[in-house]
């Protein structure tokens, strides 16, 4: 049984929807929501102090009021600060669930920040965990970007595949030093349960990121020459992984990703936009120019993502759970243009 759960990021809001469905389990006595801001942006980082704020961490604005809000007890803690180890200990933490990891840098703080957060913010929640004598479960949301995004990679990644062009800078880079930690965690403490999920670009309803923001856009740019393969996986199937990693033992590396793939193409004729086919240096120099105006976040990693695409196996996760993903690939894209309600620019019989 699991009785005290630790879930980093959760002013954000797949932390906040896990914690929640967490909160609503019978055999869940605590939820502890951890997070530097009580109300940040879907990838905000905060730098501000690291003191546990004596007045907790207000709830974030995505916890629907669905009964378990006053279940979850919320703290601000900086996790680059050792006051992590405090709130663990204090607690009696047997399960940690850590979706802090930010994919872009907020415009105020900047990319050094944003290392700081994911890199020495993992490695303080891990040796927390490593000196902690009651932690026996740790999760940790990673991402399928760390295969990166190459014309020589193979067709489909597999959890055991290295990537023959790995990412050298941002987020990806990122989640791959974090994956280091993370193995080495596992290997100092073999007594505690560790599960790694590489989750592919979320979508849904509540999901706000660079992705979700592109596809908004009237105009969408493009690689000249290119029609990457693309995959993502809806926030509900996302949730519903977290969670029975919480709540039950299945240690190792797993890909999550909605079956089946969509070209960039298939992606631009559902949801009705114009698309801007531009050639490479083209489409780099838009993207550094966007980014700096706030507008859309192309970073680096996203614009090779929209280059040569990628595609992970899901098997091993589905053979370990006995379950497979509710959306496809395909129909998580249409649940978050309908929630969106995006109105096609274009209609079919023109495209």
């Amino acid at each position: 049984m699991t009785h005290t759960v630790l879930v980093t990021g959760v002013s954000r809001h797949i932390g906040a929807r896990v914690a929640s469905v967490l909160a609503a389990d019978p055999d869940i006595s605590r939820v502890i929501g951890v997070d530097a801001v009580s109300d940040a942006g879907p990838d905000s980082v905060s730098d501000a102090g690291s003191d546990v704020a004596s007045d907790g961490l207000s709830p974030p604005p995505d916890n629907r009021d669905d009964g378990t809000a006053g279940r979850i007890e919320y703290v601000r803690v900086d996790l680059r600060s050792p006051d992590i180890a405090q709130v663990i200990a204090a607690a009696d933490i047997d399960t940690v669930v850590h979706m802090s990891l930010v994919s872009a840098p907020s415009r105020s703080t900047g990319r050094a920040a944003m290392k700081e957060h994911n890199v020495i913010g993992t490695m303080q929640l891990l040796g927390a965990c490593q000196r902690s004598a009651t932690v026996r479960r740790v999760v940790v949301r990673s991402t399928t970007a760390v295969y990166g995004s190459s014309p020589r990679d193979p067709a489909v990644f597999t959890e055991d595949l290295e990537p023959h062009d790995g990412p050298s800078h941002g987020y990806a880079k990122d989640a791959v030093e974090v994956e280091g930690y993370v193995r080495g965690f596992a290997r100092r403490r073999p007594d505690v349960t560790v599960s790694l999920l590489r989750f592919a670009n979320f979508l849904g309803p509540g999901v706000d990121s660079p992705l979700t923001r592109y596809f908004t856009q009237p105009v969408l740019p493009t690689v000249f020459g290119f029609d990457p393969r693309l995959q993502f996986v809806h926030e509900d199937d996302a949730v519903e992984v977290l969670r029975r990693m919480a709540t039950e033992d299945h240690p190792g590396t797993y890909n999550v990703a909605g079956a089946g793939v969509l070209l960039l193409s298939q992606c631009v004729r559902r949801a009705g936009r114009l698309s801007l086919p531009l050639p490479s240096p083209a489409f780099r120099l838009l993207g550094t120019a966007v980014r700096r105006a706030g507008l859309v976040d192309y970073s680096p990693e996203q614009l090779r993502l929209m280059s040569h695409g990628r595609a992970v196996d899901t098997a091993d996760l589905e053979a370990e759970l006995g379950w497979k993903p509710k959306f496809s690939t395909g129909a998580a894209f249409d649940d978050f243009l309908r929630s969106r309600e995006l109105r096609p620019l274009v209609g079919g019989a023109h495209l």
